[in-house]
């Protein structure tokens, strides 16, 4: 090939659309259930916490939702981002399979998370929203809702699990860089954390744990609403700019990806990219391979049980129907903070029942193992998080090795891990776990 390894948009390729997939559903996505009647849920119900704007995108059945002028315009501060060929990672594989990856740890906060907080952000504030409440795991989402918050003039209080606030100080920092509050989960700002820290002071936290406190928080405080960073359809939705872009590129690049790869926690940056190319599976009945990854510590696709189950711990939210570990799962606390969820999107849980995507899991060291040598590479530090997809394609490109078949290969770096470096310190000096 030539040297050229990158392929890169102009800013009017911005998508103008966001895409929802409830409308090519082959079979239609099972209701949000009440959790006293388990009774489907009316929609006007979620507006105790979302925005009416936010809970109409979430039910839409339009194929295709408009992006507002202002949100594409902060848009354009890091949009579109770059699809590499992993050129050098290929020739240290000795594969002849084609790596590409979207990179979206180009944004301002390092990762895929400002898609859906900028636009989270806009409508909230158009709604009259003075105030976000939401949790975070590794601090991707927390920053990244910090940094909408910013820009459209509102307040913004972080719930953050408790291990990452101890593990990932600098996520923390540059959320307080933005403007956010930032609180340990469980926190001493809540009835539920108080509760947990009673029962025990070192409690590590969860995502789970930091979503309930969040929604406690916002049925309490006035003039506030509650942010999500991942499993619900909208903030799905929101991350589908990265793969109309990628189709875009990948078109660029004369190639059509075999397999499509992604890590999972609750499923937005696996959605964002995947979700324009499940649609091409089913509108156009293309054979991708669609991999989502995750960690062996949290292991909700390969190992949970498709049903409904709350989205967070104290049960405070509708039931969803999606692969799940149980709402009262404590993950052990490993490096890939924005993994560690008991539950999958519920959209994610439908397609891999229906057979249009599948789930793999590794351990952390063999993840941080295939880290290294992206980084070594390819020049990038990956997030832990966007790690397990890496160690995934590093697996399909050694397999295309033995078997001597080109095959391209789609994945997304959803961030880089410039503020993770204590876990890689951790990896160097042989005190990462398996669990």
């Amino acid at each position: 090939m030539s040297q050229q390894t990158r392929f890169d948009l102009g800013q009017s390729d911005i998508p103008e659309c966001w895409y929802n997939i409830l409308p090519d559903f082959p079979e239609p996505l099972p209701p949000p259930l009440h959790p006293g009647t388990k009774q489907p849920i009316p929609p006007e119900a979620l507006t105790a916490i979302f925005p009416e704007n936010l809970v109409q995108q979430e039910v839409s059945s339009e194929r295709w939702i408009e992006i507002p002028d202002p949100v594409r315009d902060i848009y354009a501060l890091w949009r579109p981002t770059p699809l590499i060929r992993a050129v050098r990672l290929e020739k240290a594989l000795d594969t002849p399979a084609h790596i590409y990856y979207k990179y979206e740890g180009v944004s301002p906060p390092g990762s895929h998370k400002p898609n859906t907080a900028v636009a989270q952000a806009y409508y909230n504030k158009v709604a009259g929203t003075k105030r976000l409440a939401t949790e975070t795991g590794a601090g991707q989402w927390g920053s990244s809702l910090a940094f909408a918050c910013k820009f459209f003039g509102m307040e913004c209080n972080v719930y953050m699990v408790r291990v990452s606030y101890q593990q990932k100080p600098y996520r923390r920092m540059l959320m307080h860089t933005w403007g956010g509050t930032v609180h340990p989960s469980p926190s001493d700002q809540t009835e539920f954390g108080r509760k947990l820290l009673a029962e025990n002071p070192n409690n590590p936290g969860s995502l789970g744990i930091a979503i309930s406190e969040a929604i406690e928080d916002t049925i309490k405080t006035p003039n506030t609403k509650y942010s999500l960073g991942s499993v619900l359809n909208h903030v799905c939705m929101h991350q589908t700019v990265i793969g109309l872009e990628a189709i875009k590129q990948m078109e660029m690049a004369g190639e059509e990806p075999d397999s499509i790869y992604g890590c999972v926690g609750g499923g937005s940056n696996f959605a964002g990219l995947s979700f324009p190319f499940v649609r091409k599976k089913i509108t156009e009945n293309k054979k991708y391979k669609i991999v989502a990854v995750e960690p062996t510590a949290c292991p909700k696709m390969t190992k949970g049980e498709l049903r409904y189950d709350f989205g967070d711990t104290a049960g405070l939210t509708p039931l969803l129907m999606m692969y799940t570990l149980g709402h009262n799962f404590m993950p052990p606390s490993i490096h890939a903070g924005g993994l560690r969820y008991h539950g999958m999107a519920p959209t994610m849980s439908h397609l891999k029942k229906l057979g249009l995507l599948e789930a793999v899991a590794y351990h952390q060291t063999s993840v941080f193992e295939s880290s290294v040598l992206f980084a070594q590479t390819e020049g990038i530090v990956p997030a832990p998080e966007s790690g397990h997809a890496i160690h995934a394609v590093v697996e399909e490109a050694k397999r295309a090795r033995e078997e001597g078949k080109k095959r391209v290969i789609l994945f997304n770096l959803s961030g880089h891990g410039l503020l993770d470096l204590s876990a890689y310190e951790s990896y160097f000096s042989g005190k990462l776990q398996d669990v």
